[in-house]
């Protein structure tokens, strides 16, 4: 079987599409029927992490599972100094731009790890778009950031090595992609269970390439600068949508921070639970997750 055959299989009845917006060509996967709901990865990976579930979401949503700029095999547009390109402004544009062309004017919308940090941005710059936002296992960019302690810096030493000027951490991870990915993703609680053969083929696959790597780089140097820079501008402006919060209880947003409180300092209506596993819940735990959603958007 093909790569493009294998990744297909994940996705049974879904159509593949790419979406030209006003900055870069979005790669996504649509499928269902009901209404619309917008489903974001997080780094290093591609939509496939949420093969587990969207079958099940498709049976009452009209799922789209985006690939974020810069990764899987959605445009990787050129970076300025400033990071901007890479900001989570302009991925949160990419996807407003998507939805529209895709029909779906308003949308619920979930995010996992940076997916969950574009569609904080996404409920903040178009409100009027998001119904109702889930985010998987973060906590606010900024607020983390700032409530950075030992033990999270040693757990999540990736947020701290991409950050530093480029080239260095893209010819360090480019020296050997697969061992990076396979080292930083199976480092927490479940290993590598979690992933399906054909999704980690997929997963590594797109980060061999160079301008993946470079983009996601990028990803994490815009959160550290520009990100934060937006996030101070909103000043006490705060997400209006109803927010579910999920976590890993065997994770580092579990052991390194308030979740809930940290997102109630930047969203008005929030609840959220812990769930048994770690970092990868779509993957790990895909039917407490679907249930999660399809109880949350109803």
């Amino acid at each position: 079987m093909s790569e493009r055959a294998a990744t297909d299989s994940l996705f049974p009845g879904f159509r593949l599409e790419d979406v030209k917006t006003s900055g870069t060509t979005i790669r996504l996967r649509t499928g269902g029927s009901g209404p619309a709901l917008l489903l974001l990865h997080g780094y290093p990976q591609t939509h496939a992490l949420w093969h587990k579930v969207a079958p099940r979401l498709a049976q009452r949503y009209t799922v789209v599972a985006a690939d974020l700029r810069g990764y899987g095999d959605s445009g990787k547009p050129e970076t300025t100094a400033d990071h901007a390109p890479y900001s989570k402004r302009a991925m949160a544009q990419d996807m407003a731009e998507v939805m529209t062309a895709l029909g779906h004017e308003r949308f619920f919308l979930a995010g996992h790890d940076r997916g969950g940090r574009v569609a904080h941005r996404l409920a903040l710059d178009h409100a009027d778009r998001v119904r109702k936002l889930a985010v998987l296992d973060i906590a606010p960019t900024r607020e983390m950031y700032r409530d950075t302690t030992d033990a999270f810096a040693r757990a999540y030493w990736h947020w701290f090595f991409l950050i530093t000027p480029a080239p260095f951490p893209e010819r360090m991870i480019g020296s050997d992609p697969d061992a990076y990915w396979l080292k930083k993703c199976g480092s927490g609680a479940a290993g590598l269970t979690p992933f399906a053969p054909a999704a980690l083929a997929e997963y590594l696959r797109c980060f061999r390439d160079p301008a993946v790597i470079h983009a996601s780089c990028e990803d994490y140097r815009a959160a550290a600068t520009i990100d934060i820079a937006h996030d101070d501008a909103d000043g006490d402006r705060k997400v209006t949508c109803p927010v579910r919060v999920l976590w890993g209880q065997h994770g580092v947003i579990a052991s390194c921070f308030d979740a809930l409180a940290l997102w109630r300092e930047r969203a008005l209506d929030v609840s959220g639970q812990a769930l048994p596993g770690g970092h990868y819940l779509a993957e790990e735990l895909p039917e407490e997750v679907a249930g999660e959603l399809e109880a949350f958007f109803g």
